[in-house]
């Protein structure tokens, strides 16, 4: 980089990301048009790492078998910082028209890990020419497996908050429901802890025409399934948010037959442990009940996700602050979502906060997972800003000389 830096923060950050701006575009262009999927991200990571060594950031690679670390080490004794982006994509066929869309047939980047990815390696540019004036080390954490939710998991076991052990984590995503521009918080739970449920209801097969002598598994499947919405209007308060979704049901091959069985599964959301507790065994009461009721068996088994997502204010206040103090007051509070991350593994880890970014383009109405979603890509470079000024107030060192 041939930049002649400004004394002032703010003015550096904001040349240096608009000075880089036009090469991330061509690297997130180029990521988004060839996805990988989970624990695929082969080519992502070759991309990610390369980058890092034109940069002259010490990485490893290979981490959950794609992930990959680098190390910014500051001029100054301090913290720990780790800052994630996620890489991979989905199984959603693009249907954008754009020039540079996905050359894999049914594989996209419809929830902008593209867009996160190129924004870290921006951050890490911007803080690898910073890097004298910060009080301690910055870890730039490039995740596989989000959508799997399974990277954060394999990552946090293979190390990677230790060696430097990391005192504070910055996530960031992208989010469609805000203009490029703005960003959003959110305090305490912000996105949902996502269990699974799959049930078995056993009956006993017969003839359509004589339901008396067989006992149907459909008919019980149905009822339970709709005493399940009990779960959210009558076992939890109000004011604790619970979705109880059924995603699939399988049963049956002819329209004269009686099956033996039928099998649904489904998710539970919830934002505080006290709802996924009741959620749990209220599942596991009614599907008892339905054995009693309607003689079928009820095999239900009920698997615990990822948790709720908690953001920590110690670092949620100095980065909001640090994002006003950069692009001016263009900070907004959310409301919690009940999607999930697996980012909040490591928010049970270590104090955490993650920064929404504004992506969402003018004249569009975008939601992610959808085969159409374009973000604004004008969302990278400001996204640079804020998450590299919310490094300089995390680690100190608010002066560059």
């Amino acid at each position: 980089m041939s930049l002649t830096l400004p004394n002032d923060l703010q003015a550096a950050i904001r040349d240096m990301a608009e000075w880089i701006e036009p090469g991330l575009i061509e690297v997130r262009r180029d990521l988004h048009a060839h996805p990988e999927l989970a624990f695929e991200e082969v080519r992502t990571a070759a991309v990610v790492a390369r980058e890092l060594t034109r940069l002259g950031i010490t990485h490893t690679t290979g981490i959950a078998k794609t992930g990959v670390v680098g190390i910014i080490q500051g001029g100054k004794p301090g913290p720990v910082l780790a800052i994630r982006a996620d890489m991979d994509a989905l199984p959603i066929h693009e249907q954008t028209g754009l020039a540079f869309a996905s050359k894999t047939a049914g594989l996209m980047h419809a929830c902008g890990h593209d867009i996160h990815t190129t924004t870290l390696l921006g951050v890490a540019a911007v803080l690898q020419q910073l890097a004298p004036s910060l009080c301690g080390t910055v870890k730039l954490i490039f995740q596989p497996a989000e959508e799997a939710i399974g990277g954060a998991e394999r990552m946090i076991e293979e190390g990677v908050l230790e060696g430097p052990h990391v005192d504070y984590a910055l996530g960031f995503h992208n989010y469609p429901q805000l203009p490029a521009g703005q960003f959003g918080f959110c305090r305490g739970p912000a996105l949902a802890a996502a269990d699974t449920f799959k049930v078995v209801v056993h009956g006993k097969s017969g003839h359509a025409a004589h339901p008396y002598a067989a006992v149907d598994p459909i008919v019980a499947a149905a009822q339970l399934i709709g005493q399940l919405q009990t779960v959210v209007s009558r076992e939890v308060k109000p004011l604790h948010p619970v979705v109880v979704t059924v995603g699939a049901i399988h049963g049956g091959v002819a329209a004269n037959i009686i099956p033996d069985d039928v099998t649904f599964i489904g998710t539970v959301r919830t934002l505080h442990a006290e709802a996924q507790d009741l959620a749990e065994a209220a599942i596991q009461r009614l599907c008892a009940g339905m054995e009693l009721g309607m003689r079928v068996r009820c095999e239900c088994t009920y698997t615990r996700g990822v948790p709720a997502m908690l953001n920590d204010d110690r670092v949620l206040d100095p980065t909001v602050r640090a994002v006003r103090a950069q692009l001016g007051d263009v900070v907004v509070e959310t409301q919690p979502s009940m999607g999930a991350e697996d980012f909040a593994l490591m928010s049970q880890v270590v104090p955490a906060f993650q920064l929404g970014i504004g992506s969402g383009a003018p004249g569009r109405d975008d939601r992610l997972h959808n085969s159409s979603y374009q973000p604004d890509e004008a969302c990278i470079a400001l996204g640079v800003q804020a998450l590299s000024r919310a490094a300089t107030h995390i680690l100190g060192g608010e002066m560059l000389a």
